[in-house]
């Protein structure tokens, strides 16, 4: 029996052949911390007396509660400025350099196939989609393998998942995970790794790729892998700052399950309150008449260029309602400056929306864009739990870029051919 992409590159990385179940010790190629879990990881890391097992795989991005919002955010990242200054870490992020951690990453080619890629923060299993094994660690974990460049963990089953068919021209790789999740449960992918396959797949711009493994983890995913192909060896060659090995699953490896999806029949989608799960086709929740009071566009799942691209498309020669913020928070300096150079922000200001500084911001309830009790957000974020923005009575909707777009315009949940026909 063969070997599937997690447990051919984790048997490279353990030094040995590894199958699901196998409890083991492996080499991690890159290591990732943020403002709030790094201060925690050096501490463990300084508990140990020990050195970096190497500078050029560690990265420190202060990206979620910056620009400082408050004092305790800005000894956050005091804290560890300090410390990447005292290590001088190549790899430290902040001010007009930092990015939100998932997109700076790979956009800078740090992260690259058959890696593996732990980070002290959940969405980690973003990098999937360059054909890594990438996960979300605890900080005690980040901490130790800073010091050791190793981590142990347990090789997780795998279920193969496979899109078939063409896309509506409004459905985006957001619209396909938010179906895989209400289909299999915030729990149907729990500790497994999750392999996207198929024509619909292959033809995903990397953008979209990115969303998908993203949000794997919504699923209780371990990670969430894609074949590498051309578009992938495209993105990464000019981007990587070191060699990579492309690895790829035996044709006969052991599944835990496979599941199969027509993409044709799938719809723009809104994840309502209180999990991703909820999921319910923009056209009905449409006719529901959900009143919103903001739109969030960014994060990252869903803050690259042609997630910004997509919203002024929808925007164009229309405006904000007034009773919606629109927030937009480009996920990197490079996102920004395209779209800067594009004239994509100037079509999402003429619309009356806010531009932002990269930076997870209100994705998380941490500034930028709090929500006050009784108010209604849809946003272009990867959870949408209890008090996740804000206040506990808020709610969140959770959609692709032009769902939410269109529904700035028209102040309630919307979907994008009612703005584009009007």
């Amino acid at each position: 029996m063969g070997l599937t992409l997690s447990e051919k590159i984790l048997s490279e990385k353990a030094g040995r052949k590894v199958r699901a179940g196998d409890f083991i010790q492996a080499k991690v190629d890159f290591l990732l911390m943020n403002d709030i879990t790094a201060p925690i990881s050096i501490k463990v890391f300084r508990e140990l007396d020990a050195k970096i097992f190497d500078k050029s795989r560690v990265a420190i991005i202060l990206d979620h509660f910056t620009p400082n919002k408050d004092i305790k955010a800005a000894e956050q990242c005091k804290f560890s400025r300090e410390f990447a200054e005292e290590k001088k870490l190549p790899y430290f992020f902040e001010g007009g350099k930092v990015g939100v951690e998932h997109c700076l990453l790979p956009e800078l080619g740090l992260v690259l196939p058959g890696d593996l890629v732990i980070g002290a923060d959940s969405h980690t299993c973003t990098y999937g989609a360059l054909g890594a094994f990438a996960t979300g660690v605890g900080s005690t974990d980040a901490g130790v393998a800073m010091a050791t460049g190793d981590v142990w963990l347990r090789v997780p089953e795998t279920l193969k998942l496979i899109y078939e068919g063409e896309r509506d021209p409004w459905v985006m790789g957001k619209d396909l995970i938010l179906h895989t999740i209400g289909d299999i449960g915030v729990s149907g992918a729990l500790y497994m790794a999750m392999e996207f396959h198929g024509d619909a797949i292959s033809s995903l711009p990397m953008s979209d790729r990115f969303t998908m493994s993203n949000m794997a983890i919504e699923a209780g995913a371990k990670a969430g892998l894609m074949p590498v192909d051309e578009k992938t060896i495209e993105y990464v060659k000019e981007r990587a700052k070191r060699n990579y090995q492309v690895m790829e699953a035996d044709d006969n490896a052991n599944y835990r399950k496979v599941k199969k999806y027509k993409v044709e029949k799938i719809e723009p989608l809104v994840a309502f309150p209180h999990l991703p799960s909820n999921v319910k086709e923009a056209r009905n929740a449409a006719r529901m008449n959900i009143k919103i009071n903001q739109v969030f566009i960014g994060s990252c799942t869903n803050g690259r260029y042609e997630d910004l691209k997509t919203a002024a498309e929808v925007l164009q020669g229309r405006e904000v309602a007034e009773h919606v913020r629109l927030i937009v928070l480009p996920c990197s300096p490079s996102v920004y400056l395209r779209a800067l150079k594009n004239g994509v922000l100037e079509t999402l200001i003429s619309a009356g929306a806010v531009i932002g500084p990269p930076s997870c911001g209100p994705c998380l309830g941490g500034h930028l864009g709090i929500l006050a009790a009784g108010e209604r957000t849809i946003a272009t974020t990867n959870r949408n739990f209890v008090g996740r923005m804000g206040h506990p009575k808020s709610e969140v909707y959770l959609a692709n870029p032009a769902v939410a777009a269109a529904s700035a315009v028209m102040g309630r949940i919307a979907h994008p051919e009612e703005v584009m026909r009007s």
